[in-house]
């Protein structure tokens, strides 16, 4: 995976996304640097890396028996949307349910906003048709009205709903909208990275707590950028041999695998509780 991945801020915000959130949403300075010991991951870089994402207005520091930090308010639409793609979203898209469009003209003096349309809507998974025109199944509209809600982006930018009426054959235009092999790389090197885990938890169905911690949240931490890359497009218009369901196999089963020993370890080392499961 690239580098980017492997970041002490990254696995941060996984920490704070996929644990911290279920437990009240604060965590000491302490706990955490002990949590991503078990990462290989020293005190220093864990200092740095909450000092920028601090400064970057993801953590608010509060002070309770120790110093710790707490999302700040503004992430919490992020992350939900976060769960949204990476739990909700890994069957593919039906056809018949249509596109969303996004058009959108910015002004050269706020060329700016331009690059950070293009930018947001690529991160949610549009495809761009043409200049200015962007295509994503009709299911990511509501994601795309809030991000760009949130980014005070809506402005410039028109949403429709439509379906494709020619004249060039869907499969082949779609494959110049998306760029198909990047996507499948990156679902290949996940496959090869966790693929081995898999394998090896079958054989080991209940993994001791701190081990299933070291490999569920640099595996959730690769993995969570992959549904925005790839926006899951109808299987009809797919390359046959489309590597994403095997890569999407291996997420679930170590997902279910991980995720609550995981959890389970997080609660040990920092004597929070989880907070109870809305009704």
């Amino acid at each position: 995976m690239s580098e980017t991945a492997t970041r002490p801020s990254s696995l941060i915000s996984t920490i704070y996304g996929e644990f911290v959130r279920r437990l009240g949403g604060w965590i000491s300075i302490a706990d955490l640097i002990a949590l991503m010991a078990e990462l290989d991951v020293d005190g220093p870089a864990v200092r740095s890396a909450i000092s920028r994402l601090k400064k970057g207005g993801t953590l608010v520091q509060e002070r309770r028996a120790g110093t710790g930090y707490r999302l700040s308010p503004a992430m919490a639409p992020v992350f939900d949307e976060g769960d949204r793609r990476i739990f909700g979203s890994l069957e593919p898209a039906a056809l018949a349910d249509g596109w969303v469009m996004a058009i959108f003209s910015v002004p050269e003096s706020e060329r700016a906003h331009r690059h950070q349309l293009r930018s947001r809507l690529t991160w949610l998974g549009f495809g761009n048709a043409s200049p200015g025109v962007w295509l994503a199944p009709a299911r990511l509209l509501p994601d795309a009205r809030r991000m760009l809600e949130r980014l005070g982006l809506s402005e410039y930018v028109h949403l429709f709903t439509s379906d494709y009426a020619g004249f060039a054959e869907l499969r082949e235009a779609v494959s110049t909208w998306w760029d198909f092999p990047t996507i499948e790389a990156q679902y290949a090197a996940f496959t090869d990275t966790y693929q081995p885990v898999a394998e090896e938890l079958r054989h080991y169905p209940r993994p001791d707590e701190v081990e299933a911690f070291r490999d569920y949240v640099p595996m959730l931490n690769d993995w969570r950028r992959l549904p925005y890359l790839d926006p899951g497009l109808p299987v009809e218009l797919l390359p046959a041999d489309w590597n994403a369901v095997e890569a999407r196999r291996v997420f679930v089963e170590l997902h279910d695998l991980l995720a609550e020993p995981s959890l389970r370890h997080v609660v040990e080392v920092t004597g929070l509780a989880p907070l109870p499961t809305p009704p």
